[in-house]
């Protein structure tokens, strides 16, 4: 793994020395985009839209429009707006998981110690797991600044990005179903549904099905198969269908 961020996380007056690593891979297959006529592969340009050459990468720089015209940025500003949480993680508070909605949950990270971080990697850790909490800070990486937390997993510290509050949409934008009416019987049999149904999590049993029976499709495709095309329609349960549904969902 190639390290995408080093840095130190600040823990009080203690600072760990850091990498930060994907935690994540793509499981779905890698498609390209083709052109139908002769398979050649489509590719993008970066080009100037005046002109409409193209540009290489040493010349495109940043810009913010202001007013009427561009405000060129270079790497050395993005660092002067926020010195320290370019290089780090500074934990100004530690709170419960369990008080930190799904919602808010964004990309995870692994966090690996660097030379002479080991001992204090290890304390926090383990300082972690004993109370139970997490720690929670802001870094920036890629000239943007992440809301995190920091927490325990499998014996090594995880970094898990998370949203602003500001970035969560109000539900209110939706429109959602107001006064409806369920019968005694239809919540019965729905929490009985869900009784007989509950296990304990797993994640190991769940594969990326999706992806393995496209690739059969791509194979057969290879041998000049024509795949068998499975047609289906979903039909939707009508409210006066609902505890009719749910005693066949039972039985």
């Amino acid at each position: 793994m190639r390290a995408i961020w080093t840095g130190a996380i600040g823990f009080g007056l203690v600072n760990i020395p850091i990498k930060i690593y994907s935690a994540t891979e793509n499981s779905t297959l890698d498609l390209d985009m083709l052109d139908r006529k002769d398979l050649a592969n489509i590719k993008f340009k970066r080009v100037n839209e005046q002109t409409g050459k193209e540009v290489k990468w040493d010349n495109i720089v940043k810009g913010y429009f202001m007013d009427d015209h561009y405000v060129v940025l270079e790497e050395a500003d993005f660092e002067d707006a926020s010195p320290e949480k370019t290089k780090l993680i500074n934990l100004h508070a530690f709170v419960k998981l369990v008080d930190i909605d799904s919602i808010y949950f964004e990309t995870p990270y692994y966090l690996e110690p660097q030379k002479d971080g080991q001992k204090a990697y290890q304390l926090l850790l383990k300082a972690l797991e004993k109370t139970k909490t997490a720690g929670l800070g802001a870094f920036v990486m890629r000239n943007v600044e992440h809301l995190a937390i920091i927490k325990p997993y499998q014996n090594t510290l995880v970094l898990n990005k998370i949203r602003y509050q500001q970035e969560i949409r109000d539900v209110n934008e939706l429109k959602l179903p107001t006064n409806v009416k369920i019968q005694k019987a239809e919540m019965d049999m729905a929490t009985q549904l869900i009784q007989q149904h509950s296990k304990t999590f797993d994640i190991s049993q769940y594969k990326n099905e999706y992806a393995n029976d496209l690739l059969k499709i791509i194979k057969q495709k290879d041998k000049g198969k024509r795949p068998t095309i499975r047609k289906i329609k979903v039909k939707h349960t009508k409210s006066d269908d609902i505890l009719a549904k749910l005693k066949a969902s039972l039985g």
